[in-house]
């Protein structure tokens, strides 16, 4: 049955309003499994991002992260006071800084996807393995470009 086949469903149902209300319910319980590590959601993909690339400059975790280099620093100096990352000039170009991840970063960085990981697992806990690849493959293909995450970020 394709979308032109059904009727149009309750306001509630709709799936934008589905998508919103998940999402800020998905958000709420982010930030409290988070909560047991002291870091922010932010934080998390920040360190994330580092353990995947490794030691990057910060132009390109601002790139890689999508948000503005106001917002990168203000995280920045979140971590490097907690001792979770640090920034250090990059020898070959001096006013470029390195962004590398602690062996304490490492640590949290264990403890934010253990949250994740049993976040997730409540979640989806009425769907199978194969509904929540497919739940995944249409979420990564859903259309809102890096501007609009841009956006949103700031406004947080």
């Amino acid at each position: 049955m394709g979308v032109e086949d059904v009727r149009a469903p309750r306001a509630v149902d709709r799936l934008g309003m589905l998508l919103a209300r998940h999402g800020t319910i998905t958000n709420v319980r982010m930030r409290q499994a988070l909560g047991v590590t002291g870091l922010t959601p932010r934080h998390a993909v920040t360190l994330m991002n580092l353990e995947e690339r490794g030691p990057m400059g910060q132009q390109a975790l601002i790139e890689a992260l999508a948000v503005d280099p106001s917002v990168l620093v203000a995280i920045l100096n979140d971590l490097e006071r907690d001792g979770l990352a640090e920034r250090r000039r990059d020898p070959a170009d001096r006013r470029r800084h390195i962004v590398e991840m602690t062996a304490a970063g490492a640590d949290a960085l264990t403890k934010v996807q253990e949250a994740l990981t049993t976040l997730e697992r409540e979640l989806c806990s009425a769907l199978d393995d194969e509904e929540i690849v497919q739940l995944h493959g249409l979420l990564s293909r859903i259309n809102t470009s890096v501007e609009e995450e841009k956006k949103a970020c700031a406004e947080e």
